[in-house]
């Protein structure tokens, strides 16, 4: 999932053949930024005097659901915050207007995508912990963090690189994995 900030008037473009509920996970994860800018350094003014878009890749594709919403808001965070996204990671789940992370469904479908694509930590609802414990293999948590976390603060605390990169070295730039049901 992409996200790029512009000179604009406030508004937001979504691109990639989404469905209704993932355009809403979308505007949802805005008016969270939005909420929260000042914790995050975000310049206030951007909500007014600039645009942001969201692309998901594979366009062609239609795609739908809540469970990318985290990823959404990661992906908008990094861009206005300037902390780019930790390219060993893969976050799914649903987001609130209050931050809440909530479950969603597909969690061992998503792992497997994960680890295919050489993802060594992922980051869940915790409300999926069930399904972790249930439908996740020993083999398949082999080498795999699983974070099972409760808001988007502790995603984005997660995902994003440190504020200072002289304190942490940098890891390789995120590719882009989609947080929705894989394809057949």
């Amino acid at each position: 999932i992409e996200a790029s900030k512009m000179a604009g008037t406030g508004t937001m473009t979504l691109t990639g053949q989404l469905g209704d509920v993932m355009k809403e996970s979308a505007r949802a994860a805005l008016s969270w930024l939005r909420t929260h800018a000042k914790e995050y350094n975000i310049d206030p003014d951007f909500f007014t005097k600039a645009e942001m878009h969201v692309h998901v890749p594979s366009g062609a594709i239609p795609k739908d659901g809540p469970s990318a919403g985290v990823t959404m808001a990661t992906a908008m965070a990094s861009d206005l915050t300037g902390r780019p996204v930790r390219g060993d990671v893969a976050m799914t789940g649903e987001i609130t207007l209050s931050g809440r992370v909530l479950p969603i469904g597909g969690v061992k479908e998503k792992v497997l995508a994960a680890r295919r694509v050489g993802i060594t930590e992922v980051i869940l609802p915790k409300q999926n912990g069930k399904n972790v414990n249930e439908d996740l293999t020993p083999e398949l948590r082999q080498g795999l963090t699983v974070h099972l976390v409760s808001t988007i603060d502790e995603v984005l605390a997660l995902a994003l690189q440190p504020v200072s990169s002289d304190a942490h070295p940098a890891k390789k730039p995120a590719r882009p994995v989609v947080a929705t049901s894989p394809r057949p």
